[in-house]
């Protein structure tokens, strides 16, 4: 997902897409704002999070060129003309005043009784003898000099009100050079939408993205958003009305799906959406908030809009509403009819099963699994029924098989149980102190528990281990690719003491290999806080910027430890860096060599015995013999390295 958002973001097309998926970008990677001084370090990363320059990146649309000045009526002798505001006279260049707008030149030129007129009374425009001032300076210079902003939105107004676009378009670049807080965005906002100022819009955008989710909870921003009409989107985000609600919704479903403002940024969805297949996915969103929220006819309705434009996966929610009405049978026959219909996938032999019982279940769930291994139900279905029946360790056996290529926090929690109902406590407690490193803030039992509460009581059933004790158990497991038991060690090593910025940094290589890279970069982030010296801070620095992206970055951290002191994580991550970074299969023997010096260096030994298995694989690759290996791309050995072990 972040890489397409990223390609989304570099191709965009207009200043308001880039806003918006440099915004997503930024959403994503919440987590990496701990880091922001080493990803500042980074062009690419600044521009994604920084702000971009509205103002210069806004074409300029007016056409520069003046207002035709002959003179139709008027008066010829009348060079200058004078325009009353109150008791103050402002004296501007009459033909000056004329070019800057066609009404203003009719008015001055042509068949109005202004023409023939030395003086004008402008007082009933909202318009003060200071403005009027500085707006005959700039039909002179042709720009604003330095003007106060509340100035500068007076004359606005005036500029939008007589069509004068040149200088309204420099208000409108000026004011949105001045935009710097949230408070100034929406008080700006207004006059953005009311005057159609389009600059000073996506100026009032930006602060706005830039402040995701939270500027989400001020009322007067998400009234902004929730309100605004067709003409009001086009003015705040071009044509990029749709994936800007497309990232609004998503933050606000993530805040609260029930809400008000995610129905209303969903609504706006449906609004913004150009093609069938955008309008299927919004009335699908819509339709979920809907159930969600108990509203069940509306969210029948808009599922079946979703249906009627080709949205298979909507069946699934008019079969749950049928349920919820008591038409269970009508559910088993619509997804039936879906199963028959069409290429049948996973989900609809999972979600058929729910409106049926015994062995139809439980057939349709091993279909299920069979379509489509990565979905999770149907494993802690079976687990859970066999355990009813007292079958322990076939139940075991099966919430094993997807707990052996996906760490999914329900399934240990459901481990977790089945390990408490028959009193194997110290298989309880490492599952429970798995999902506490994955979630520190995890909830079981229905979000009832604090899983951290469960482990303090489990604890009281297990004997205390000693440092030397943990150890052991750690090279145990570690060694037979037991990673979710390496990661229960490492958690209870933390607690008790010790190095923790080399437990942290094996913590992040464990979670990297189960495939958890959110967790293994707030292990990092942890590893590098608590570095116990800077060679070793500079190689978990070195790990987070390639993991981020950055590998260059990443091989000159490796540098700069190795330059300090040599040691075998310094090399390794060296090895690595280079391997991913160069597409010159000659490099390869440096790769080794740099493998060669890591051996030679002290360490606790967890990875050796992988890195002279690396050496023996990427020998070949000396050879100038092998044409087909010469052939490969670099990136399979560097993958190579990454690995520790083969997994299923």
């Amino acid at each position: 997902m972040r890489r397409s958002l990223r390609s989304a973001w570099q191709k965009a097309g207009t200043v308001h897409e880039r806003l918006v998926f440099g915004a997503w970008l930024k959403y994503e990677k919440q987590g990496e704002e701990l880091i922001a001084d080493l990803l500042a370090t980074c062009n690419r990363c600044a521009q994604e999070f920084g702000p971009i320059d509205v103002v210069s990146q806004h074409p300029i649309k007016v056409n520069g060129s003046s207002q035709e000045t002959a003179v139709m009526n008027g008066d010829q002798s009348l060079k200058n003309v004078n325009f009353r505001i109150g008791d103050e006279k402002i004296v501007c260049d009459r033909q000056k005043i004329a070019s800057l707008s066609a009404p203003f030149h009719a008015m001055l030129n042509g068949y109005f009784t202004e023409s023939l007129c030395e003086d004008i009374d402008l007082s009933e425009n909202n318009i003060s003898p200071l403005g009027m001032r500085t707006i005959g300076e700039f039909s002179m210079t042709g720009t604003l000099s330095e003007v106060p902003p509340d100035l500068l939105l007076e004359i606005l107004v005036f500029a939008n009100k007589f069509c004068c676009e040149r200088l309204k378009d420099d208000c409108d670049r000026k004011l949105a050079s001045l935009v710097c807080t949230k408070d100034d965005a929406v008080e700006l906002m207004e006059y953005a939408i009311e005057e159609n100022s389009p600059v000073l819009a996506a100026s009032c955008l930006q602060v706005f993205l830039h402040e995701l989710p939270d500027c989400l909870n001020d009322e007067q921003v998400a009234e902004i958003f929730s309100h605004a009409d067709r003409q009001q989107r086009s003015i705040i985000v071009g044509q990029a009305s749709f994936s800007l609600y497309c990232l609004l919704s998503e933050v606000a479903m993530n805040l609260d799906p029930r809400s008000d403002k995610t129905v209303c940024f969903l609504e706006q969805l449906i609004e913004s959406a150009e093609t069938d297949r955008q309008r299927l996915l919004a009335f699908h969103q819509l339709g979920c908030v809907r159930l969600l929220r108990k509203e069940y006819d509306e969210a029948e309705r808009l599922f079946e809009a979703a249906v009627s434009l080709g949205h298979v996966y909507s069946i699934a929610g008019l079969a749950r509403l049928s349920y919820i009405k008591g038409h269970k049978l009508w559910s088993y026959e619509k997804l039936s009819s879906v199963i028959s219909s069409v290429n049948p996938l996973g989900w609809m032999y999972q979600e058929r099963s729910l409106y049926c019982e015994g062995d139809k279940r439980w057939e349709d769930l091993e279909k299920a699994t069979e379509l489509d291994p990565t979905l999770t139900y149907p494993y802690m279905y079976r687990a859970a029924s066999l355990m009813m029946k007292q079958n322990v360790q076939v139940a075991l056996a099966e919430i094993n098989r997807v707990l052996g290529f996906k760490l999914a926090l329900e399934c240990l929690e459901l481990r977790f149980c089945l390990y408490l109902a028959i009193e194997d406590y110290k298989a309880a407690i490492r599952d429970v102190q798995a999902i506490l490193t994955l979630s520190p803030d995890y909830r079981m039992f229905e979000g009832r528990v604090a899983a951290s509460q469960l482990r303090t009581l489990v604890r009281e059933h297990v004997d205390n281990w000693t440092t030397a004790d943990c150890w052991m158990q750690l090279y145990d497991r570690w060694s037979s690719v037991d990673d979710i038991g390496s990661l229960s060690v490492i958690y209870q090593m933390l607690e008790s003491g010790g190095a923790k910025g080399v437990l942290y940094f094996r913590q992040s290589l464990l979670l990297l290999r189960l495939n958890c890279p959110d967790a293994a970069m707030r292990s990092l982030e942890l590893a590098r806080q608590h570095a116990s010296s800077e060679h070793e801070r500079l190689v978990y620095e070195g790990w987070i910027l390639y993991d981020t992206g950055h590998c260059e970055e990443g091989l000159r951290k490796a540098e700069e430890s190795i330059k300090i002191k040599r040691s075998f994580e310094a090399f390794f991550l060296k090895a690595y860096a280079l391997a991913d970074s160069s597409l010159d299969l000659s490099c390869s023997s440096t790769v080794i060599s740099l493998l060669e010096n890591a051996l030679k260096c002290p360490s606790d030994n967890l990875r050796k015995g992988q890195t002279q298995q690396l050496i023996a694989t990427l020998m070949p690759l000396r050879s100038d013999t092998l044409e087909p290996i010469k052939a490969l791309h670099v990136s399979i050995f560097s993958e190579t390295i990454r690995l520790q072990h083969t997994r299923k």
